[in-house]
Order: C-alpha cells, then structure tokens, then sequence
C-alpha cells in the first residue's frame, strides 16, 4: 500500500493496491499486519456505512470524547466526497488547523483519522456511499462535535452554505473557540487504536 504523510503528519492517506483485469478489480482495504508495519498498530471493532443522495450532503465535523475516541479508516464506495480532518489535541503545533482531501471510489484511497482530531465529509457527487472502520464503539454520550463554518476554523467549503444539506445537530454544535479541553498533543506520529 502507498502512504503519504498530509499537513496533519498524524492524518495519513493510504492508498491500497489493486489487481485489475477483465472481469474488474480486487483490493485489500485493510490487513491488521500490514497497518502495523505503517506504525498503526491495533484492531476496529465497528464498521459503519453512509448514503448520501444528494450531492453537497455535509457529515461533521465529529468526534468522540475518551475512553471512546475512535481512530477512523474512510473509504468511498460509490462517488466522491471533499474529507475534512480538524486537529482538536491542545498544545499540538497544528492545533485548529485542518486538511481537505478529496476521496473517491475510483482512486481508493482512504484516509486515516486518528484520536483527537474532528472529522466530517461534503459529498461531491449524488448517491455517494462512504464506508468507515472505528477503533471504538460508538458512544452517544461522548458524540460531540464543531461547526463546519467556523470562522476560527477558516474551511474554504467549495459550496456555499446555501448549497449544502446539513442536518440541524451539525449546524448547531459549538463553535472550536467554546469547545472543552478533551485532548491533548502528546508524542508526534504516535497512533493508539
């Protein structure tokens, strides 16, 4: 598999091989030994799947709060998203900062969200389905989240708001600026699943 570090040295872009002929494709997304040679030791426990009709659909941004923060592997099945990672670990160096990714089925590539930082997704295509890996059991009461259009947060979203489809639990969380202090930075390139 092909690895590459993004701004966010932690959030890593993982691109599994994949063996085509005739009758189509084959590819491994995901193989415990293989991650852990990557430096992403561990085991998920959960498999969670999204569909979204429309395009412009906004998921995030997400996250849960320990014991239960939950290392994400996303993939899309079908369309295209625009992906959005948010460092949340205070006393990180990138603290606030984001990346935005691109993913689609046809590259599939996928992106590696570890602890401490919020997730959420914008689909570029209609009928778009997303299929994620978590590291931890999903926790109603540790679900939290910030808003997507914070200006602290500054995401140059390719929509404009009137555009997107978003859901009234996203577009009322807190704004990054009145969020607790849940995480904090501890040793760089150090996953724990």
């Amino acid at each position: 598999m092909d690895v590459i570090e993004t701004d966010l040295p932690e959030v890593k872009l993982i691109t599994p091989r994949r063996f085509g002929d005739r009758r189509g494709l084959f590819s491994e997304t995901y193989n415990r030994r293989a991650f852990a040679e990557i430096g992403v030791p561990g085991e998920f426990v959960q498999d969670n799947y999204a569909y979204s009709a429309e395009r412009g659909t906004l998921r995030g941004l997400h996250f849960q709060a320990p014991p239960a923060a939950q290392t994400k592997l996303v993939r899309v099945l079908r369309g295209a998203i625009l992906d959005v990672v948010v460092d949340l670990r205070h006393g990180s160096p990138r603290f606030g900062q984001h990346i935005m990714v691109e993913l689609t089925a046809e590259s599939g590539q996928q992106i590696l969200c570890p602890k401490g930082f919020a997730h959420g997704v914008l689909t570029l295509t209609p009928n778009t389905e997303i299929a994620y890996k978590v590291d931890a059991y999903y926790a109603p009461e540790l679900d939290f989240g910030v808003r997507f259009d914070d200006p602290d947060l500054g995401i140059d979203w390719p929509l404009p708001e009137s555009k997107m489809i978003v859901c009234d639990r996203d577009r009322y969380q807190p704004f990054f600026r009145d969020l607790p202090r849940i995480f904090t930075f501890s040793k760089p390139g150090c996953f724990t699943l």
